[in-house]
């Protein structure tokens, strides 16, 4: 499969870039400022704010897939009107489209989340998270949204890290005990990706891991995993700060499973013991 990875210099988008070149694909990988360091991808400058570039990549390229990964926390340009440009330009060259999505488009006032629910989002992110899943859904019908939790991998997530700093002193801050998450392994979500860019399946999806567990407890199986001191990760409340965004967030992943040959393990599973 012809396939484009858009953001591609990034946790999930390396991980895209490996597994597509490890199953023999013809891939190409975007990035804005460093291009990635994976064998066998044709790495391609591309800045997703600006249509008329998007529109020359994706028209040059002609990929039978499109697997958009870019994203900016703060930048609503990027995040949103990014995501719309990538779709337009994948509807004039054809092909497949699959975006990635955030369960940070819900308040976490449900609680519990499948993919009939509507978005209703309560911070700036989840705000650009949810126009980018309109604009997607309305441009190109056929594409699938792909929403997702916290990533993790074997030590090289963001997550990963801050739990690295806060067990060893190097950072201050808290880990909170009443933000809970359904975080999936980026080996599991890639392949869960490249499942549903090869299929016919479209609209929203959930792609997460099995477990929902609060940020605190996450911290306490990265550290056990890693030979930390648990006992040196400082813990706190969301509640208790004014920080924006949704507190207790679960996505219902049961219909994409039940599509899916990919186990979305739980956070339990992969750090487990053993789990490396």
């Amino acid at each position: 499969m012809r396939t484009l990875i858009v953001g591609g210099s990034g946790f999930l988008g390396s991980e895209l870039a490996r597994q597509c070149s490890l199953a023999g694909h013809e891939v190409a990988a975007t990035y804005l400022t460093r291009s990635g360091k994976t064998a066998g991808v044709e790495w391609l400058p591309l800045d997703v704010r600006r249509r008329e570039d998007v529109d020359a990549l994706i028209g040059a390229f002609r990929p039978e897939a499109v697997i958009n990964a870019a994203f900016r926390q703060t930048e609503w340009t990027t995040t949103a009107i990014g995501a719309a440009n990538v779709a337009l330009a994948v509807s004039t060259a054809g092909g497949r489209l699959v975006h990635v999505s955030s369960d940070a488009v819900f308040s976490g006032a449900a609680i519990r989340y499948d993919e009939m629910c509507v978005p209703d989002p309560i911070s700036p992110y989840g705000a650009a998270k949810a126009a980018a899943e309109t604009a997607v859904n309305a441009i190109v019908p056929a594409a699938v949204v792909a929403r997702t939790s916290l990533i993790i991998g074997d030590g090289d997530s963001p997550h990963e890290a801050l739990v690295h700093s806060l067990a060893t002193g190097r950072a201050r801050g808290v880990l909170f005990t009443d933000d809970v998450r359904c975080p999936v392994h980026v080996v599991d979500l890639a392949a869960a990706l490249l499942e549903l860019a090869a299929s016919e399946y479209r609209g929203i999806h959930h792609v997460a891991g099995a477990d929902a567990v609060s940020r605190y407890e996450l911290g306490l199986l990265i550290a056990r995993r890693d030979g930390l001191d648990a006992d040196h990760l400082p813990s706190g409340r969301r509640a208790d700060t004014r920080l924006p965004g949704p507190i207790d967030v679960r996505l219902d992943c049961a219909m994409t499973q039940r599509r899916l040959q990919t186990t979305l393990r739980g956070a339990r599973q992969f750090l487990g013991d053993g789990q490396r």
